[in-house]
């Protein structure tokens, strides 16, 4: 993956890199007198590339729903600017070319999957032809195809994810927007899920995963931004952030217990084979929770925006 660019740098070569980007972007929510009620975000600054799998991660109430909702228009921010594919967010040209799922699908439950895809490719002036073919490979995609002709209120809240799905990804967009994706889903679902998101990938697909479950933005995140009570905590490619810098650790097969004594002076005379020198990383659970503890200790303290942000200063509290 290239390194990060300036939105300045992107904006003037043209390049189009930069899929989503926002500046200082800010959410207050106030009460009926007018007065301010709660700040769901505050001065959000980040960029989400093309064709990698962005993940905005934290805890209910830290902002990440809001920052979705302000993507896509659906509210309207209170200072600052988000940008896609270079429009004002607020530009509803832009929703040609985004999917969207929702954390709660909201269906018609009297329709079954093959009507409900049929309906919404009729949103997006699909021809029948069209409809049908997208219907047919987004069924088979999600692993409903048994169930095709079933309708949705017999659906097991797993079915209606996977159908919600397919809803998001029947424009074929170009960005498509993931809120809690494996919600309701068995571990095999899952599985499959996180399958599907980097298949998405491979077709040259943005994707932008708003989870809390961190195993699953762990797997297939290339980078993330982890948000706690409205603010930019860090930003950063996962094995970035997760790598311990101030541990070496060395693995070899075939070594003698001299070698392991003498190991930095004599592993070139042993020839151990599969020798790997390099920093040890955390979990991503443990990077969070160290987030959270830390905020708690110190309010002010922020991400800078670099994708490098605190990465060469972890220390080995996370654990080898």
């Amino acid at each position: 993956m290239s390194e990060a660019v300036s939105p300045v740098a992107s904006v003037a070569s043209g390049a189009g890199d930069v899929v989503i980007e926002t500046r200082n972007l800010s959410k207050t929510y106030r009460d009926f007198w007018g007065r301010s009620k709660k700040a769901a975000l505050k001065s959000l600054d980040l960029e989400v590339r093309r064709g990698e799998i962005f993940g905005l991660l934290g805890p209910n109430g830290s902002g990440k729903t809001t920052t979705l909702k302000l993507l896509l228009g659906l509210i309207f921010p209170t200072t600052g600017q988000a940008l896609m594919f270079g429009r004002d967010a607020t530009d509803v040209s832009k929703n040609e070319r985004i999917g969207y799922l929702p954390e709660e699908s909201y269906l018609y439950k009297f329709l079954d999957a093959e009507e409900t895809l049929d309906f919404y490719g009729r949103l997006f002036n699909m021809s029948p032809q069209e409809r049908k073919k997208r219907t047919a490979a987004l069924i088979e995609m999600v692993g409903l195809t048994r169930d095709r002709k079933r309708q949705l209120k017999e659906y097991s809240k797993g079915m209606t994810r996977r159908i919600g799905v397919a809803q998001a990804l029947i424009n074929d967009p170009e960005l498509v927007l993931l809120d809690e994706p494996t919600s309701g889903l068995d571990p095999i679902g899952t599985r499959e899920m996180k399958d599907l998101i980097l298949e998405l990938k491979r077709k040259g697909k943005t994707v932008v995963l708003c989870s809390h479950l961190l195993a699953d933005v762990e797997d297939v995140c290339d980078r993330i931004a982890v948000l706690h009570q409205g603010e930019l905590k860090e930003l950063g490619r996962v094995g970035d952030l997760l790598r311990v810098t101030d541990i070496t650790q060395i693995r070899a097969r075939g070594l003698s217990s001299d070698a392991v004594e003498q190991i930095r002076s004599i592993l070139t005379a042993e020839q151990a084979a599969e020798v790997d020198i390099g920093n040890p990383s955390t979990t991503l659970e443990d990077l969070f929770l160290e987030i959270v503890r830390d905020t708690q200790a110190r309010p002010g303290r922020r991400a800078s925006g670099s994708d490098t942000t605190n990465s060469e200063s972890r220390s080995s509290s996370h654990g080898a």
